[in-house]
């Protein structure tokens, strides 16, 4: 399987979750399944059903989890010399030529994006616009909105 991007971050908020589920939540369900049984008849049994079920999503989920991280290629842009270069994990501030708007994007891994948090995803048409780039170039996007045009203000390594 091929490697993925993935920033320091990243792999620490899935470390995270990982650690999570394996110490808090699977005995919490193990538990909750032990006293499910103690009720007696599992055929009719909606607990025992409940908790078998969250046990399936908990499993399932540390499974993803650790594929995803030992497929991941974890980038620390701050130790990166891209001498102003917009690359994986850069953070940009960038104006709206048309709007005369700023916005703030980090680039980062399929998995992390979050526009809402302004993380967008490496194979998005708006970083893949900009990787390569440096600060003061100006870039056109084709977004599903129409083709935008952007400045790149300012890039961080943060």
């Amino acid at each position: 399987m091929n490697k993925v991007p993935m920033t320091v971050q990243g792999a620490k908020s899935l470390q995270d979750e990982l650690k999570k589920l394996k110490t808090e939540d699977r005995p919490r369900i193990i538990q909750a399944i032990a006293v499910a049984r103690e009720h007696g008849d599992l055929k009719e049994n909606a607990e025992y059903h409940a908790a078998r079920e969250q046990q399936s999503f908990c499993e399932g989920r540390i499974k993803e989890i650790e594929g995803k991280l030992s497929n991941a290629t974890i980038i620390d842009v701050t130790t990166v010399n891209a001498n102003g270069k917009v690359i994986f994990g850069a953070t940009i501030d960038l104006a709206d030529e048309e709007s005369g708007d700023e916005i703030t994007y980090q680039i980062v891994g399929e998995d992390e994006a979050d526009i809402k948090a302004n993380k967008i995803s490496v194979s998005s048409p708006i970083a893949r616009a900009l990787i390569g780039k440096e600060e003061g170039d100006v870039v056109e996007v084709k977004t599903p909105g129409g083709v935008r045009t952007l400045e790149i203000v300012e890039v961080h390594y943060i």
